[in-house]
């Protein structure tokens, strides 16, 4: 009986997938809650042992500084957060408690020799874990990934316990958040707590690749390597050997922790309209004794700001001007929240994009999966990668070159220190995509401080893309000239643009946001009414009609200067309805084919 009552317990608990969703996505009833998302998580990086562990973990919310010294709640689906649908569990958490999660699971990969890594996607935001009663670490950051060697806290036999501790203050702490706020509204949406990435082993020998990223040298037809290596040995080399399909077309070996040139003769570029990537293995040798072998790819591709013809400055890709538009993506689910359903939703924003005309997808104060990026190289569509906003209550003046009081904020040493180590570790994980063009480090003035100083290091750390220091405004200046590569202007609903005669010369301008244009559909909103958007329409015939003017206004600034434009947005998300698909990615409200003929002309 005991039993009997135990097994219904544990059912009740997990099947919060009794409790309704506001909203279904076509791949809501896909997830399978004892094993969701089980793609390889890191395709820049691939080796073959590895075994996933996202599925029912058992969780509790708590107050903050208690132990679940009494046991737990019931049960959540890993990745998905606490407060999503997806998680079965869909409570909040709140600065005041922490989440905890325990998993106890048969560890199925070899340990003879090996050292077992165990690796967070992400998790919101400050993370602690435990192996076997074991401290492995503490983690704070809530979009960058990190791993814990945990060979040292693994037992005997097969069965590993793992409890991890999760405290998110959300918008009442200085670290960076994006949307999410306690009491949404508006622009603002749900919180979102803890795990949301894939949660993974994987075993690697004691010297061993800890990661790679590429750079192209356009002029000399060179792919330069940049391996790093876990290893307290002096004397390793790294082989990097290019293949297009199953031949090799370029190879080099040099020592560990060396750049690695490999010369392409004939290199096929990566671009949009041809989003070619060739096949990447990286080896590890120690003298002639090969220590392991990694999967990896690379993109042919170069991306700089340099003048046209008629004195302006544009975005240069591959040597030729190009101008880029694409929307605002949030990248938020009703289902998952921070967490697509599963991968075929993950790919689906992006194809549609792709399909509707898009060359490029502004990612909004939020980072992806890898796998996200992975499809954006495949497929061929360029990134704007925002910095995630936090610590705000600063002025947001949106004209260049005005003098106002309090437009930075004056933030702590600490919250300072939170912005730039999160910021660093983005640019050094994510800067392996090519897909990735431009970085933002700051939105609208959400917590904008320090701005030449943020613009330096982020070229610091990446010389190879541009920077969009201040989209939307406050903008900083270096005599004449903007901070950063781009002078970007947001205005709603119709497009504007810098003025080309005083700012053409020094920085690339362009239209960082605008359109905004809703279009609520019964069944198929977050809510049910007041709902939200910078111009609402009852029908999508008016929708689309203004959406034509839109882009036949835009299409006028091409060649005054305008250099891309971004428009808000690709779904609706919550209360906001001025999506081009609805929240649900059930309904487009613009056929696709109609948006890809209208913005042909954007391209010519």
């Amino acid at each position: 009986m005991r039993n009997l009552f135990v097994s219904f317990f544990i059912l009740f608990s997990f099947s919060a997938y009794s409790q309704s969703a506001r909203l279904k996505t076509p791949w809501t009833d896909k997830v399978d809650p004892e094993a969701p998302l089980q793609e390889y998580p890191r395709p820049q990086l691939v080796r073959a042992e590895w075994q996933n562990l996202n599925g029912p973990w058992d969780y509790a919310i708590l107050p903050k500084g208690s132990l679940p010294e009494t046991g737990f709640a019931g049960k959540i689906t890993v990745p998905f957060p606490v407060e999503s649908y997806l998680s079965g569990v869909q409570k909040e958490v709140g600065p005041e408690n922490e989440l905890w999660y325990e998993k106890s699971f048969d560890l199925a990969l070899p340990t003879k020799g090996k050292r077992i890594l165990l690796h967070f996607g992400a998790s919101d935001w400050e993370t602690e874990v435990w192996v076997n009663g074991k401290g492995a670490g503490k983690h704070q950051g809530g979009y960058d990934s990190f791993s814990f060697d945990i060979t040292p806290h693994l037992n005997a036999g097969k069965t590993q316990v793992i409890r991890v501790r999760v405290w998110d203050p959300s918008d009442s702490g200085p670290q960076p958040r994006g949307k999410q706020v306690k009491e949404p509204k508006g622009i603002w949406y749900t919180p979102v707590t803890g795990i949301w990435q894939t949660v993974w082993l994987e075993t690697v020998p004691e010297s061993y690749i800890s990661g790679v990223y590429s750079n192209t040298d356009w002029e000399i037809g060179i792919q330069v390597f940049y391996p790093e290596v876990n290893t307290s040995k002096s004397d390793l080399e790294v082989e990097v050997l290019v293949k297009e399909g199953d031949s090799v077309i370029g190879t080099f070996k040099g020592k560990a922790g060396s750049p690695i040139p490999v010369k392409l003769n004939s290199p096929k570029a990566w671009s949009p309209d041809s989003p070619f990537l060739y096949k990447v293995s990286v080896k590890l040798y120690e003298g002639k004794k090969l220590i392991e072998e990694v999967k990896s790819y690379a993109a042919y591709r170069d991306i700089r700001m340099a003048k046209t013809s008629d004195g302006f400055q544009r975005l240069f890709m591959n040597g030729k001007p190009l101008f880029q538009y694409g929307p605002l993506d949030q990248g938020w689910w009703p289902d998952g929240l921070y967490t697509a359903p599963t991968d075929e939703a993950l790919l689906f924003d992006i194809e549609k994009t792709k399909e509707m005309g898009f060359n490029m997808i502004r990612k909004h104060v939020k980072l992806e999966p890898a796998r996200w990026y992975y499809h954006a190289d495949r497929l061929g569509m360029l990134v704007w990668q925002d910095m995630p906003s936090g610590d705000m209550g600063n002025r947001w003046e949106v004209r260049p070159g005005v003098i106002r009081e309090s437009v930075e904020k004056v933030r702590t040493p600490e919250s300072e220190a939170i912005f730039k180590t999160e910021w660093k570790e983005i640019i050094n994980e994510f800067k392996f995509f090519p897909s990735i063009v431009v970085w933002v480090p700051f939105n609208e003035a959400w917590g904008q401080f320090k701005t030449t100083e943020i613009a330096q290091m982020t070229r610091e750390l990446d010389p190879s893309r541009l920077i969009n220091s201040a989209s939307g405004g406050n903008f900083e200046m270096e005599g004449s000239t903007i901070v950063g590569d781009i002078l970007d202007l947001h205005n709603y609903p119709d497009p504007v643009m810098p003025n080309p005669e005083i700012f053409g010369e020094n920085s690339i301008m362009v239209l960082g946001e605008f359109g905004g244009l809703g279009l609520p559909l019964e069944g198929h909103t977050w809510q049910e009414k007041d709902n939200w958007g910078y111009q609402s329409f009852s029908s999508a015939d008016e929708l689309k009609a203004r959406y034509s003017g839109l882009i036949e206004d835009l299409a006028e600034y091409i060649p005054r200067g305008l250099a891309a434009a971004i428009y808000t947005q690709t779904t609706d998300v919550e209360i906001e309805t001025n999506g081009l698909m609805t929240y649900n990615r059930q309904i487009i409200k613009i056929a696709v084919e109609e948006l890809k003929k209208m913005h042909e002309k954007l391209y010519k």
